[in-house]
């Protein structure tokens, strides 16, 4: 049975009840890149316990904005948990930037924080600390091993919503209650 080419930069990864890998039980990851090579993602449900103000004073960048400060730092993913990740609306022009949609961006250069550390830079930041990565088919394998629900992302869940709402949020663009999934999973 040939393997069936999806794409789904731009949408939610929703864990399925029965996910078994502790990085992503529980989770919402939002794809930023999936093509032939694989798939690339962030985790943006799983608040950390550094804020804004920590991660930008450990980078030494300072941070003027009182409405940055508390923001949490999600965890990404088990990949380069040693490096930062800005998911961001409006994409803007930065030196090292994965388009995700015409108006979201994935930003690993330090000139996007020093931006946000002087008030200016994107208007809506999610920042993480690692990220999640699949390889070629890897991805598909485990959506047809029913581990994973997929609907197409919308900012506002991504942006607007609370980090604990965006399960629910992300649920409800398929029209499923939370209250509701099973975890035994079924084939037709």
């Amino acid at each position: 049975m040939p393997i069936e080419t999806i794409n789904l930069t731009g949408h939610f990864l929703i864990a399925m009840p029965a996910m078994a890998d502790p990085n992503f039980s529980k989770t919402v990851t939002y794809i930023c890149e999936h093509n032939e090579k694989g798939a690339l993602g962030v985790v943006v449900n799983r608040p950390t316990d550094m804020t804004l103000q920590g991660l930008f004073e450990q980078v030494d960048i300072p941070l003027e904005s009182p409405r940055l400060r508390g923001l949490p730092v999600h965890y990404g993913g088990p990949v380069q948990v040693d490096r930062g990740f800005v998911l961001h609306k409006p994409i803007g022009s930065w030196q090292s930037t994965l388009q995700v949609r015409n108006d979201i961006g994935l930003t690993t250069s330090k000139d996007i924080l020093t931006a946000l550390g002087q008030g200016e830079g994107p208007a809506q930041v999610l920042i993480t600390i690692g990220y999640a990565g699949w390889s070629a088919g890897q991805l598909e394998n485990e959506i047809r091993q029913n581990a994973w629900l997929t609907v197409d992302a919308d900012a506002g869940t991504l942006f607007d919503t609370p980090p604990e709402g965006r399960m629910s949020g992300a649920l409800g663009l398929l029209g499923i209650d939370l209250s509701r999934l099973s975890e035994q999973a079924g084939h037709a």
